[in-house]
């Protein structure tokens, strides 16, 4: 969305198990933007203890609102940054779990009478991509 002055606010949508691989693009992208990245990664040599872990916390309390409650129950036992998003890669980034769930989308995919025929076709390439 854009602001008032040109400004361009992002917002992540929470994470329902469903295209993971967006997800966490989106996220990593709001991260890089907010400055809150480090986490990410290793932490730098240079860097207080105390400081990394207090951005770690930060960074998981910007990362948890963004999943919903039957996500954040399978990565609850995470308290970093890193092991969460590895525990997140590791559960939806596996092609099976992944495409199980697009499968059943697809196969359950119907349009409805006051829908768009582009924005059916748009929902079918979609889930057809991340096949």
């Amino acid at each position: 969305m854009a602001g008032s002055e040109g400004i361009v606010t992002l917002a992540v949508e929470k994470f329902d198990g469903i295209d993971f691989p967006h997800w966490k693009m989106c996220m990593e992208d709001y991260l890089y933007g907010k400055k809150l990245n480090k986490p990410l990664g290793e932490k730098p040599e240079r860097m207080d203890d105390d400081k990394w872990m207090k951005l770690d916390i930060q960074v998981l309390g910007v990362i948890r609102p963004c999943l919903s409650r039957n996500v954040v129950a399978n990565v609850a036992k995470e308290t970093t940054t890193k092991g969460m998003m590895k525990a997140l890669c590791d559960l939806y980034e596996k092609p099976s779990a992944n495409n199980y769930h697009l499968m059943k989308i697809l196969f359950h995919l119907k349009m409805s009478e006051s829908t768009l025929i582009a924005r059916h076709l748009n929902d079918f390439n979609s889930i057809i991509n991340q096949l």
